[in-house]
């Protein structure tokens, strides 16, 4: 087929059956825009029933089209029965583009419908453009270990598939529009599920360590000693803040990974964020370019943050640490 009869801009909604996961309303925000300059329309993809206020916060984000499938086989969630779903979906609507949001489930399922619609998926972009001269979303994403900037697109085939991580961009909704309302009836076959959930216990998570709405962010790099930091988690509170890291401090065992701010961690937008001991690598700072003041401390005046920071101080870390906790005291 011509990629001409490919119409419409979908986004995946994943949610829990009361609440929206926020990167699927970011992400509604942004793909408005793109499917503008596209002059095409956006439709939100539901499975499963969602509350009336759920619904609203999706209206809200200026979808002219909102598709809900019910059907058996998709509780609890399996990675068989969305693949499947999506892959159908595809083939009788033909939309021009499917996003879906970079959590543990959308980067799984995500790549497996657009190999079975032998399509391309891209992941983890930091920008989207649409190139009205050829019809492609560029699809711009740190490469090479943060050393460049690659543009991806999908020249020929559609839909164009995308997975996008959670904070890449701001949930701003344009208001709602007139809506189209589509229901399908899908039914996955249970004995075609290849996995079965044993088990599940929820994950004791701290509400205070969330990254993804922490409004001050304390964050340490590489220099970080791990006797050291206790001082920076003192920091954080004191603020009413949230301590985060780069990814060697993660992979040093320091902190878990959900600290990670960057490409291969959170995308934050803190009003604050005091940085200590970060070089300033393009993987790292692309995931704190929707911050508001950004704080540095370094010892190496030549480190790349520098060129990030709206103010900078060239010393120990832990000694100008330990300064602005004398100073809170």
């Amino acid at each position: 087929m011509d990629k001409r009869d490919f119409k419409d801009m979908w986004v995946y909604i994943e949610h829990n059956g009361v609440e929206i996961e926020p990167v699927s309303l970011e992400l509604c925000c942004e793909i408005r825009k793109i499917a503008d300059s596209a002059r095409e329309k956006l439709a939100a993809v539901i499975v499963g029933t969602l509350p009336q206020t759920a619904l609203n916060r999706i209206t809200q984000c200026g979808v002219d089209k909102l598709i809900q499938v019910m059907g058996a086989g998709y509780e609890p969630f399996n990675i068989d029965a969305y693949t499947a779903l999506f892959a159908k979906l595809c083939i009788r609507h033909l939309p021009s583009a499917v996003f879906v949001g970079g959590t543990v489930n959308g980067r799984d399922f995500a790549p497996r419908f657009a190999c079975r619609l032998r399509t391309g998926c891209t992941s983890d972009a930091t920008e989207l453009v649409f190139d009205k001269t050829t019809g492609n979303i560029e699809f711009i994403e740190p490469a090479v270990g943060g050393k460049m900037m690659a543009v991806i697109t999908v020249p020929e085939m559609r839909p164009q598939i995308g997975t996008i991580r959670p904070g890449t961009f701001k949930y701003m909704p344009a208001g709602a529009r007139k809506v189209e309302y589509i229901s399908e009836r899908i039914d996955f076959d249970p004995e075609l599920i290849r996995t079965e959930v044993l088990n599940y216990e929820p994950y004791d998570e701290d509400d205070t360590m969330d990254l993804s709405t922490a409004d001050i962010v304390v964050c340490i790099g590489n220099g970080v000693k791990t006797d050291s930091v206790p001082l920076y988690l003192t920091l954080a509170k004191k603020l009413g803040g949230t301590l985060g890291c780069t990814r060697p401090v993660f992979d040093r065992g320091i902190l878990p990974y959900k600290q990670v701010i960057g490409q291969s961690g959170v995308m934050i937008k803190p009003r604050l964020l005091l940085s200590f001991g970060v070089s300033g690598a393009l993987n790292h700072v692309t995931g704190i370019s929707g911050s508001g003041k950004i704080f540095a401390v370094n010892d190496d005046p030549e480190a790349d943050i520098f060129h990030y920071c709206d103010y900078g101080i060239i010393g120990d870390m832990d000694e100008i640490c330990c300064g602005i906790l004398a100073g809170l005291d």
